[in-house]
């Protein structure tokens, strides 16, 4: 019987319980709380990644002010003009100080995931279990003072949960406005993807916001769906928190508006009238996208083994040039993964996994996806940083040296560190977003295929700056052709072999849409129809920089690029784990030695489900490494 998609969330975020609960600190059972939230919630990631930070970050700062060695990031503080004093010699009312940490952090996180849950959350929902979590640590709601001089830790965490709401309301996110939207001028009026085409595109080089409310009605409709209904959320089309470079972050340079930019990585190639390299290189990266459409079937006889094998790498070989660009993504469609490696923890070759090519690149754009009713991409990250925390084998020693930190020394740190670093990636690739407002696939594909064919001026329907034909992908309709139409109003339009779109999809509990020819201007991207494409432009992409940002900032921290004994996994189960169409056709186990190898696989993932080029994911990747670099630098001078 196939899982219901909650179930499957459930799965996902107990796969980082590791060891009961009973032996989670304090700090990770909050940890939990707010990865449980998060799925319920409708707010987007840039918005979760602050959550998280400022959670973490008053966790720590309730854990640290009983060490007087300790630096403290928000006590004794100015963040933009707003102080928090702070007296080191308050009264310790007791010898036991982790007692009197988990009381401070049990009123702090309580205060802040309250309010910005309750008050400030996007949707209805229920925040009982953060009040569950608060009364089993012996919390009293109606405790509210919060003065701490006298010793009283319940004081210290409602002090320090009180001034991170009120810099919540002056950092740059718009929170009383619940992150509205401000200042955005968009270019292009709406694409309704149920329908041919792009509509009255203005300029193909910027984002077109995706409505689907109409397409959802009529989908939805179907009584084959009525158990789905919760997947029936509306489009939006605003583009979600486009001033985010205007937030305070946590390691980057602060920048105050209007609409800064943090970590520049320049402008990504645009089409123009002169079909310069730019122009080539627009074309070329958004036909990738539709190429790599092709395979996205559970039929594809190709066999790829998917083990840990050295897949391409991002230490030092981040592409740089076109040609390394080309070469790095031939690469990756090929599924080259280099020689056979060596798992350090056992001395031995990891062992081949073999899968079908179209099962395991459909499970991998869905198993990345983070989108609505998941812990968002930020909380993957923390999920992976959960399981290696609570490893049986994984010793707690920080960037892997010196004596074993206790359990809650090391939760409060690695959140700290890991939440901060997710924000500052949030920030700077939402600050590229907004000044680049760059094109998604689902735009730049429809209007190349509109414009035409730029292979051979003998041929009809040729445009320079059209798709290029490949014989069994990119091909002109003819005559005779099943695509040409009753009148033959598609004759000598572009038809594509792509994944066939949510159309092909009546029942997702027993349908799979395949791949087949389909005519370019109705390409779809692998995602389901109720969210077609994220709601914010593309460049750079936020996964490929919240990925590498954690898989460099989760070796730092734990001395090693890999998991717990060299091997990471996730099962997913034949015919139950893919939500909008019936697969994987058998069991697929992904598997990952390192860090990037995890992060490698989720920027590739973005591709192959269409949400964006290579330009996109590169880049993003090369801000995700700066943004890591940046807040190491930050925590060795913070905490040495």
């Amino acid at each position: 019987m196939r899982f219901s998609f909650f179930i499957f969330l459930i799965l996902l975020f107990l796969c980082g319980q590791g060891r009961s609960q009973e032996d989670h600190s304090i700090a990770r059972r909050w940890m939990d709380v707010m990865l449980r939230i998060v799925q319920e919630d409708g707010q987007g990631p840039t918005v979760q990644a602050r959550n998280y930070f400022h959670t973490s970050a008053a966790i720590y700062d309730a854990w640290a002010a009983y060490d007087s060695k300790q630096e403290t990031y928000f006590l004794g503080k100015n963040k933009r003009g707003l102080e928090l004093p702070f007296d080191s010699k308050f009264k310790k009312i007791s010898t036991n100080v982790d007692s009197l940490r988990n009381i401070a952090i049990n009123y702090a996180a309580f205060m802040i995931l309250r309010m910005r849950y309750e008050d400030y959350g996007s949707k209805g929902r229920t925040i009982d279990f953060i009040i569950d979590e608060f009364e089993r640590n012996g919390g009293d709601q109606k405790y509210m003072d919060d003065d701490y001089l006298e010793g009283s830790p319940e004081a210290l965490g409602n002090y320090i949960g009180n001034y991170v709401l009120e810099l919540g309301l002056n950092d740059g996110s718009r929170e009383e406005d619940r992150h509205e939207s401000e200042g955005y001028r968009r270019i292009n009026p709406n694409l309704r993807p149920e329908l041919p085409g792009v509509g009255e595109l203005r300029d193909p080089n910027h984002w077109q916001p995706v409505e689907i409310q109409h397409y959802i009605r009529e989908k939805g409709s179907d009584k084959t769906l009525k158990d789905w209904n919760f997947l029936l959320i509306p489009g939006n089309t605003e583009f979600l928190t486009n001033f985010w470079g205007e937030v305070i972050p946590f390691a980057l340079e602060d920048k105050e508006g209007p609409f800064p930019i943090h970590l520049d990585p320049g402008a990504p190639p645009y089409l123009d009238s002169r079909d310069t390299i730019s122009s080539k290189n627009y074309r070329w990266g958004f036909q990738l996208v539709q190429h790599w459409s092709s395979y996205l079937d559970p039929d594809k006889t190709k066999i790829w083994d998917i083990s840990p094998r050295g897949i391409t790498s991002m230490e030092g070989q981040i592409p740089r040039t076109v040609d390394e660009y080309k070469a790095y993504f031939e690469r990756a469609e090929n599924n080259e993964r280099g020689k056979a490696a060596k798992n350090p923890f056992t001395g031995k070759k990891y062992a081949k996994n073999k899968v079908k090519q179209g099962d395991y690149v459909r499970t991998i754009a869905e198993f990345w996806v983070d989108g609505p009713n998941t812990s968002s991409p930020p909380g993957h990250w923390l999920q992976f940083l959960n399981k290696v925390s609570y490893h049986t084998d994984f010793k707690r020693k920080w960037k892997g040296k010196g004596p074993s930190l206790s359990q809650l020394e090391w939760d409060v740190k690695s959140y700290f560190l890991m939440t901060g670093t997710l924000h500052d990636a949030g920030i700077a690739a939402w600050s590229i977003k907004n000044h680049y407002d760059y094109v998604r696939p689902i735009t730049a594909i429809r209007f190349l295929a509109d414009v035409g064919q730029s292979s051979n001026p003998e041929l009809p329907n040729y445009n320079p700056f059209g798709l290029k034909l490949t014989k069994g992908i990119t091909e002109l309709v003819t005559i005779d052709d099943p695509l040409v139409g009753a009148n033959k109003e598609h004759l000598n339009k572009i038809k594509i072999k792509a994944w066939r779109g949510p159309d092909a999809v009546n029942d997702p509990l027993t349908d799979t849409a395949g791949v087949g020819w389909i005519l370019a201007e109705n390409w779809w991207p692998y995602q389901r129809y109720t969210f077609a494409t994220p709601p914010f432009a593309g460049y750079v992409s936020g996964h490929s920089t919240f990925s590498t940002a954690s898989a460099v900032m989760l070796h730092h921290i734990t001395g090693s690029p890999y998991f717990p004994n060299g091997l990471e996994t996730f099962t997913a189960t034949k015919n139950e784990f893919l939500q909008f169409e019936e697969g994987p056709s058998e069991d697929i186990t992904l598997q990952w030695a390192t860090f990037y190898d995890a992060a490698i696989e989720t920027c590739l993932s973005r591709i192959w489900g269409g949400i964006h080029p290579p330009v996109d994911d590169i880049e993003g990747r090369r801000v995700g490494k700066k943004v890591a670099e940046n807040a190491i630098e930050f925590a060795d001078r913070f905490f040495e």
